[in-house]
């Protein structure tokens, strides 16, 4: 069955549910121990946790690469499965309304081009060749990437690779977006775009998912965190100024050291009515 927009669902329905997820690499090596997630149309949600403690993996099932070895996964109402996924219209109505943006461009980025590059999802998904080339040009307008379209991506800088993936990603029309430690190696220009752009799109409506160990950036990117710890659990759930005020959940979890310096909160401009 395809997964298809109904217009009954709502603003703060639960559109992705995960419910008692285990996940083991070759059977035996846990990744993910019964981990329990809701997240709501419209959120800004991240995955915390030091390295190795499961949310890359988690983002993965999230984004349909890979399936629970235990528990469900169900979006838009609809169970996640291999076996579902295998249905052409199930996984093309999917693979439309999430996408996933990986650490790493280069795992990502694979075209002669950077235009067939973000024409290649919409393609997939069986749009025509007209439609996609509108697509294409309005993201990489709105990415400020036109330039670069007739350039070969191996050519393009390490910002420059990441703005052509997330554009790949963009092109398909995506309501969920999985960005998988999305400041990793990047420069402090491109750093501020990107947080920009997240920005931008959380004021379009898109649910937003991230995994991160930044805590420098958690004010900008999420609305809620859900803490990992390294077992593969989640042991916490508050809010970005929750959750950097426990600094015993932090160190807890292996995200500071005891003399590590928390980013404090924004200040808020307070702006008179008074004439």
């Amino acid at each position: 069955m395809a997964i298809e927009r109904d217009s009954t669902e709502l603003a703060d329905e639960s559109i992705i549910v995960v419910t008692g997820l285990h996940y083991y690499y070759l059977d035996r090596y846990p990744a993910l121990n019964d981990v329990s997630v809701e997240i709501r149309r419209g959120e800004r949600v991240a995955l915390l946790g030091a390295n190795g403690c499961g949310k890359s993996t988690m983002l993965k099932v999230l984004g349909g690469l890979l399936f629970p070895s235990q528990g469900t996964y169900r979006a838009f109402g609809h169970e996640v499965t291999e076996d579902s996924l295998e249905d052409v219209q199930m996984s093309a109505g999917f693979r439309s309304r999430v996408g996933l943006v990986f650490q790493n461009s280069d795992a990502q980025v694979f075209s002669p081009t950077v235009r067939e590059e973000i024409a290649f999802g919409p393609l997939q998904l069986g749009l025509s060749r007209e439609d996609t080339a509108g697509r294409v040009e309005d993201v990489t307008s709105m990415l400020g990437i036109t330039d670069l379209l007739d350039r070969p991506p191996y050519q393009l800088s390490g910002g420059q690779k990441k703005k052509v993936a997330i554009a790949s990603v963009l092109a398909m029309g995506p309501e969920v977006l999985l960005f998988d430690e999305p400041t990793a190696a990047l420069d402090p220009r491109t750093q501020y775009w990107l947080m920009d752009l997240i920005e931008q799109l959380r004021d379009t409506g898109k649910t937003i998912v991230h995994a991160t160990h930044d805590l420098d950036i958690l004010y900008r990117i999420a609305d809620r965190c859900l803490v990992f710890s390294e077992d593969h659990r989640i042991v916490a759930e508050a809010t970005p100024e929750q959750t950097l005020a426990d600094r015993d959940l932090l160190l807890r979890v292996n995200l500071i050291h005891e003399h590590s310096t928390l980013p404090r909160p924004p200040r808020v401009r307070v702006v008179s009515s008074e004439c």
